[in-house]
């Protein structure tokens, strides 16, 4: 898009339509936002959040960043993290990846990425975990495919790790979920993480009190 002007002639007949709808749209948006979700995705243009799940301005809370990570270092996911669960009081947070990653094929690589090196470290740190699994992997494209898999399910793991997604489970029943978007069918595909399983089995020593 050469012309910005676009986005602004975009944003009058959004308006048009969104008041033709409901002639109390703004206001109803303008008084707070009460969203069920938190949704950590990846930056990537491809891969928007609401628009794939078919919801609309209020419905989600988004944090979006290169490769849908969830560090322990990220301050802003963090914040947005605590900000969802502590005083929006979300009863779902959902970590979605996409096939055709451009992060993820990235950390497969060896190029040298400046200041995105430590970033990337962190998938590699998924592909070292899951070493085994992936050599076993032959086709390249199939491999690559199962490491974005693989780092979604990883990330939900981190996000179990936090203190405050750990008293929300604890007091009502927070839900995390590890979800795939698949970008050449616009098909949502959940992995189904078993994250019962891995607080029992996996997590006592994140365990905070």
């Amino acid at each position: 898009m050469k012309n910005l002007e676009t986005v602004f002639e975009n944003n009058k007949e959004w308006i048009k339509s969104k008041l033709a709808e409901d002639d109390a749209y703004f206001d109803k948006l303008a008084s707070g936002q009460s969203p069920s979700i938190l949704y950590i995705g990846c930056s990537d243009s491809r891969a928007t959040a609401e628009e794939i799940m078919g919801l609309g301005p209020g419905e989600v809370f988004v944090h979006r960043n290169i490769a849908n990570m969830v560090s322990n270092t990220d301050i802003s996911a963090l914040g947005v993290t605590n900000y969802a669960v502590k005083h929006l009081g979300v009863d779902h947070i959902v970590i979605c990846g996409h096939y055709g990653c451009g992060g993820v094929k990235a950390a497969m690589g060896n190029s040298d990425l400046g200041i995105l090196n430590p970033y990337l470290r962190n998938i590699r740190d998924v592909y070292r975990t899951h070493k085994k699994e992936l050599s076993a992997i032959s086709n390249e494209d199939k491999r690559y495919e199962r490491l974005i898999e693989l780092n979604v399910q990883e990330q939900v793991v981190n996000m179990l790790k936090n203190e405050d997604v750990q008293a929300a489970y604890k007091s009502r029943g927070i839900k995390i979920h590890g979800w795939v978007f698949d970008l050449a069918s616009g098909k949502l595909i959940d992995l189904k993480v078993d994250v019962d399983k891995l607080i029992k089995e996996e997590m006592d020593i994140y365990q905070v009190s």
